[in-house]
């Protein structure tokens, strides 16, 4: 009879270890594919987003035209903003390497150059948004997971009941080995506590959609015209000749 109690104690208690470590190990399995889709998320930023902002802080040349772009486009944080990249002709060489430029004057081609960028930053700023709220989503699916994981699964509850199945609850022990049974499992709680992912809002930057073309266009216009005239024949004859194809006029 003592073996088959001590057989069916073991068997509950299996099963309660296999839930509890089962559950635990699907949120951290989520955890971690979340901490790989900011990851993605951040490369996504760099690759469709980044690139093409420096690429037209480059072509604005000045921060003082650079946050009059921000003011029509309404970007509030200077994202990926640093004056080196201004001043760094190797830089300067690779972002407009392979860049496709059409125009007839040097002009129109750093004007063309321009648009063709602002409309491709647009797009690549949309594509960042979505993931930005997905993973939003994602982060607070996996908190409440968790919550709920831990309002279902009381660490220290479990043990007590294990205990009282190996009959470590005896007469003998008296209030004091409770006392420290209980403390013991305040600290296995806690230290076995999931901590909630850090929110996306809090590891990525959020970017406002930039105004479509047609709603800006004349204040663009405007804004390109400025900084071409402001960069000089020289740095604007670089950044329009030699890229992409098409005859190039004074």
């Amino acid at each position: 009879m003592h073996d088959m109690e001590e057989l069916l104690s073991l068997e509950i208690k299996r099963e309660i270890a296999d839930r509890y470590f089962g559950f635990r190990k699907m949120i951290e399995d989520s955890s971690r594919e979340y901490n790989q889709h900011i990851r993605e998320a951040y490369r996504q930023l760099e690759n469709e987003v980044g690139f093409d902002l420096i690429r037209l802080y480059i072509l604005l040349g000045r921060e003082s035209l650079i946050h009059d772009f921000f003011r029509l486009t309404g970007l509030r944080d200077q994202v990926f903003l640093d004056p080196y990249l201004l001043r760094s002709a190797s830089i300067r060489q690779r972002l407009f390497a392979g860049q496709s430029v059409h125009g007839l004057t040097r002009r129109s081609r750093f004007h063309n150059l321009f648009i063709d960028i602002y409309n491709r930053l647009s797009e690549g700023v949309s594509r960042y948004r979505v993931t930005l709220a997905r993973l939003v989503e994602e982060g607070k699916a996996i908190a409440e997971d968790i919550e709920a994981f831990h309002r279902n699964n009381d660490l220290g509850t479990m043990m007590g009941f294990m205990r009282r199945l190996d009959g470590s609850f005896s007469q003998q022990e008296g209030s004091m080995a409770g006392g420290l049974s209980s403390g013991r499992d305040d600290y296995l709680e806690e230290k076995m506590r999931l901590a909630a992912p850090a929110g996306a809002e809090h590891l990525l930057p959020a970017i406002p959609s930039l105004p479509p073309l047609k709603s800006c266009r004349g204040a663009l216009r405007d804004l390109i015209d400025t900084a071409f005239e402001s960069q000089g024949m020289p740095e604007a004859r670089e950044l329009v000749t030699g890229i992409g194809s098409g005859s190039i006029h004074p």
